[in-house]
This record gives C-alpha cells, sequence and structure tokens, in this order.
C-alpha cells in the first residue's frame, strides 16, 4: 500500500486532467478501487494534506464548499500548472 506522501503526489500529478471550471473531490484523482483501497485514516489525513498543498502553493485551484458528508469540493480555474 502507498504511503500518504505517495498518494498526496499521485493526487497532484492528477490534477493536469481537470479541466478549467471542474468541481471535484479529491476522491475523484483516483479510480474506484484505488481510493477504496485507501485506509479511511489515511484518507481524512490525505485529504487535509491536499488542503494544505492548494492553499500554499500557486495554482489555480480553490477549496469551495464541503458535501453534506463533509467531503471537501474544489474547483479548477484557468487551467493548472505543475510544480
Amino acid at each position: 500500500m502507498s504511503t500518504v506522501n505517495e498518494l498526496l503526489d499521485m493526487a497532484k500529478r492528477e490534477l493536469t486532467n481537470i479541466k478549467s471550471g471542474e468541481i471535484f473531490l479529491v476522491r475523484d484523482l483516483f479510480k474506484g478501487y484505488e481510493w477504496n483501497r485507501i485506509s479511511r485514516s489515511n484518507r481524512l489525513l490525505l485529504g487535509t494534506l491536499f488542503l494544505n498543498y492548494i492553499k500554499s502553493n500557486d495554482i489555480s485551484v480553490v477549496a469551495i464548499e464541503k458535501t453534506s458528508s463533509g467531503q471537501q469540493r474544489y474547483k479548477s480555474n484557468n487551467g493548472l500548472k505543475e510544480d
């Protein structure tokens, strides 16, 4: 199983596939079976790390609202930069 930092790197790489204006969840950056294999505690930690990454880097993604189940939604803007 991948470490949380490896999962975060995978999520960051997948951002290049998100189109401008799209709204997404961190889970959308993984294939369904990949996401389901991540433990709940690691998914929670990954969500926190991803939010911190979005807030602290110059990329065109913003956190918007949370879903009714508490998952953070994100929106991409004007194309994405890769670090």
